[in-house]
């Protein structure tokens, strides 16, 4: 069963969405502040992470730092902040996802299951390799020579969909319906976030990208490594 740890100190919000999502067969934790949550996702490894940025403890982004310091997992943060500057913290610290309360619960719903998505592992197998890292679909993993890069669901979600189509322009549009789906289509803000973090992660030089272009106005481009062409013969030297 899928397990789902909710972090709110709204002790009925917090109810409300137990009841809401173990109808929906999820496996429900519960956390007041923030150290609990620590402790909760420690002790039993959440799916799935949903946290509230406004805790009587500690900022939501902390924990979300926090547990990126060690997982992967897909962390959705739902607060009444609604100004751009505290989505673009919340996504540079990690958040996979940001959805402004008061909420409908059929979005909620539906973020979750995307986010879920993102994470669930495939059974294909190519592998994508270039100069500077390698790409292995099959096990959702990224290497460098420096070893694994860890990659949130969504940057690596991302990162897939642009390997998977190479030197081929991915609209902005694109991306945002297939990682967020299409009532986010405007949210052009977690796209650049999360570019940002991988071409940080990824590439040699990330103010010069050389694998993760953008297209100004239009969207973003993977440009694998140019291979030579085994039926023309070499220039002479």
């Amino acid at each position: 069963m899928t397990r789902i740890l909710i972090v709110d100190d709204d002790r009925q919000l917090l109810r409300a969405l137990r009841v809401t999502l173990s109808a929906r067969g999820y496996d429900i934790a519960l956390a007041h502040n923030g150290a609990t949550a620590l402790a909760a996702a420690s002790h039993s490894p959440p799916d799935l992470v949903i946290v509230d940025l406004g805790l009587p403890d500690m900022d939501g982004v902390t924990i979300v730092e926090s547990l990126r310091g060690w997982s992967t997992v897909p962390i959705i943060v739902l607060s009444a902040r609604y100004a751009e500057p505290a989505k673009i913290n919340a996504l540079d610290a990690g958040a996979d996802d940001y959805i402004t309360k008061p909420f409908a619960t059929g979005e909620l719903l539906a973020r979750v299951r995307a986010a879920l998505r993102r994470a669930a592992p495939t059974d294909e197998q190519p592998i994508v390799t270039t100069t500077a890292f390698t790409i292995d679909f099959a096990a959702k993993r990224v290497t460098t020579q420096g070893g694994e890069v860890r990659l949130t669901p969504t940057e690596w979600h991302m990162l897939e969909i642009l390997a998977r189509n190479p030197d081929r322009l991915v609209t902005q549009q694109q991306l945002l319906h297939e990682i967020w789906g299409p009532q986010y289509e405007s949210e052009t803000n977690y796209l650049r976030v999360h570019l940002a973090n991988l071409r940080r992660k990824l590439e040699p030089d990330p103010t010069r990208p050389r694998y993760l272009k953008t297209e100004p106005g239009l969207g973003y481009r993977f440009t694998p490594d140019k291979q030579p062409d085994p039926t023309r013969p070499e220039a002479p030297s």
